[in-house]
């Protein structure tokens, strides 16, 4: 495929196999927030009709956040089914990063409306006890379902953070969503680590001693 003078990847070829083999149910998944400081770590599931794959699926940090916002909404719309999973920052610190996503690919999964015959994972096999699945290396550029689920998790945790933050407002929550930006490297020293945060995420383990320590200063929070 050539767009522009440019050769474009297939991005159903590997949909197009699964189906041609005669498994018509096929599920992209990817996740959102393994790498932030606080926050939970969202995956989705998303499975398309074959033939009815919407125009423009690409991995959502390829794009902005107003185009992420359309392309959410267009997948919803032309989906068989989308699901989510959210696993929480507690989970995260007591089961570690990495079951962590597995287990919200997994809720993703199961909170399909149908069961896929088939997964397209991004990066790696979620469990041993789910359908067969393809674990692909950079699946969101590959795979317009594991495209479309990227574009589903990292929107809905981009929401999940913005709401956050007008509970822990001295953070940014809503710019860096919880990645480890100066700004939020800043401000987690000036009051500590908040609900929110990652306990066994470094920096915050350095600081897991003062915790909640933003509660007594909320006079400060303004500034």
């Amino acid at each position: 495929m050539r767009r522009n003078g440019k050769t474009e990847r297939d991005l159903l070829r590997f949909e197009r196999e699964i189906w041609d083999s005669g498994l018509i149910t096929v599920a992209g998944i990817d996740e959102a927030g393994r790498g932030p400081l606080a926050g939970p770590v969202v995956a989705a599931a998303v499975v398309f009709e074959p033939g009815n794959v919407p125009d423009g699926m690409r991995d959502s940090k390829e794009i902005s956040p107003g185009r992420r916002q359309k392309l959410f909404e267009v997948i919803c719309r032309n989906a068989v089914s989308v699901g989510i999973g959210i696993v929480s920052e507690k989970v995260i610190d007591r089961i570690n990063i990495l079951r962590a996503t597995r287990l919200a690919m997994v809720k993703a999964t199961k909170s399909l409306k149908c069961t896929p015959q088939f997964c397209l994972v991004d990066g790696f096999v979620m469990s041993d006890s789910l359908p067969r699945q393809k674990a692909i290396i950079d699946g969101d550029k590959l795979s317009a379902s594991v495209a479309a689920a990227s574009i589903i998790a990292k929107v809905t945790r981009d929401r999940i953070m913005i709401e956050q933050d007008a509970v822990y407002p001295a953070y940014g929550f809503a710019s860096h969503k919880g990645y480890g930006t100066k700004m939020h490297i800043k401000q987690l020293r000036r009051y500590g680590p908040c609900k929110l945060h990652r306990l066994t995420f470094h920096p915050v383990k350095l600081m897991a001693g003062r915790e909640r320590t933003w509660e007594r200063k909320k006079s400060g929070l303004a500034g």
